[in-house]
């Protein structure tokens, strides 16, 4: 949580955190200022102090907006700087910034780096601040981020957007489920009203419309894949691909509030009309491994405990898992679950790169995510709720809906 940011700087003897770009679709920067119109910014967050927006004139109302200290950029004058500069905007830039950090005391520290930007310009300007303040030390990290370790853990007020995400996104499964349902079938593909086969990406174009108009968006884009595709975890679907009865679709949806918010996670496998019996055992097997690891979580254990269990009970079923073949491309393939927030896939893991902070700590927010693929056979399978660690230690799915396999058609 925001709460533990100062502790978890100190541990990582980190004095300031610097997140830069705009304000939507950054994570970090979203996590301090909540969003809004700013196109680009700089933040600075000492530690034991409050965060400090620096901002474009033109914004200057919607970085208010955000209740954090503000400078307008303007302070620092960069035609003056260009100027000096012989019109090099980077090092006109890099002028700008020794100013900025100066005027918070920020010259001889260790400064963690963030924000969702262009790589190379980013490069240009801190190798080019970091010979002109030798002092600073600049430093960059991965999955193991503080600022991913603070938000491993949702304040309430974060679950209940989480949550509204949940409700949007399984309203919007149930359009869709009723759409396919209400197709008409010929030659057992799905046809419309004018007679033409209805494809995946039709499909898809209808999931995008349908969560606008919840004010909703999916900017990372919806896994509807049939067939072998729905073998391949990450395989989208092909937008030409028809809708065939009794054939798996992994319809995976990951959509976040307008604007880069707080996202939601949710998967079912579907067949329409009817599954084959080999489908049909492999839903067992999946449902059967969703439903004991969901009555097995346990609040403040670590994650990997549980991806362990995936692969023991898969294991005991026939199926190949990556702890007995870390290659198999064929069985269960993948991790258990993850983080959500907001990005899609956030601590805490429940891999192999999970450190021992990665618990399921009350106010984690995870997925739960079994699956089994069979891309030599044409199939796969995933059902995946996202589940909130309640402060009490309780386990809570934040928007449930039905794991049914078989999609009756209406129009058959």
């Amino acid at each position: 949580m925001k709460s533990d940011i100062d502790r978890l700087m100190d541990a990582a003897q980190v004095e300031a955190i610097l997140v830069i770009g705009p304000a939507q679709h950054n994570p970090a920067m979203y996590y301090f200022t909540g969003g809004g119109h700013i196109s680009h910014a700089t933040l600075v967050k000492r530690r034991g102090q409050e965060a400090v927006l620096f901002h474009a004139t033109m914004e200057r109302d919607e970085a208010a907006k955000t209740g954090l200290v503000t400078r307008d950029l303007s302070e620092y004058r960069l035609q003056e700087l260009l100027n000096k500069a012989d019109g090099d905007m980077t090092r006109a830039t890099v002028m700008r910034y020794q100013k900025m950090l100066a005027d918070l005391d920020l010259t001889q520290v260790r400064v963690a780096l963030y924000g969702r930007v262009e790589a190379g310009e980013t490069f240009a300007l801190f190798s080019a601040l970091q010979e002109v303040m030798p002092d600073l030390e600049f430093v960059g990290s991965m999955d193991d981020s503080l600022l991913l370790q603070a938000r491993a853990t949702k304040e309430e007020k974060e679950v209940e957007r989480i949550r509204k995400m949940g409700i949007i996104t399984t309203q919007v499964v149930g359009q869709v489920a009723d759409y396919l349902t209400s197709q008409r079938v010929k030659g057992g593909i799905l046809v419309k009203a004018d007679g033409e086969p209805l494809t995946i990406g039709e499909v898809k174009k209808k999931i995008n419309l349908w969560l606008a108009e919840r004010g909703a968006e999916n900017p990372e884009g919806t896994i509807f894949a049939i067939g072998k595709d729905a073998g391949i975890p990450h395989s989208a679907g092909e937008p030409e691909d028809l809708l065939r009865t009794g054939q798996t679709i992994v319809f995976d949806i990951f959509p976040c509030e307008t604007g880069g918010g707080y996202f939601y996670d949710f998967t079912r496998t579907w067949c329409l009309g009817f599954a084959p019996d080999e489908v049909q055992a492999l839903y067992e097997d999946v449902h059967t491994v969703y439903q004991q690891i969901m009555g097995e979580l346990v609040a403040d254990e670590h994650c990997p405990v549980f991806q362990q269990r995936a692969c023991e009970l898969f294991e005991a079923k026939g199926h190949p898992t990556i702890h007995s073949d870390a290659q198999t491309q064929s069985g269960y393939v993948h991790s258990l679950g993850h983080g959500l927030g907001l990005n899609v896939h956030e601590r805490p893991w429940f891999k192999r790169n999970a450190s021992p902070e990665d618990k399921l700590i009350p106010g984690s927010v995870v997925t739960i995510e079994p699956g089994l693929y069979y891309p030599e056979r044409g199939m796969g399978m995933r059902l995946e709720d996202t589940v909130w660690v309640r402060p009490d230690g309780a386990m809570e799915v934040l928007a449930a809906y039905p794991l049914d396999l078989v999609l009756p058609l209406k129009g058959a």
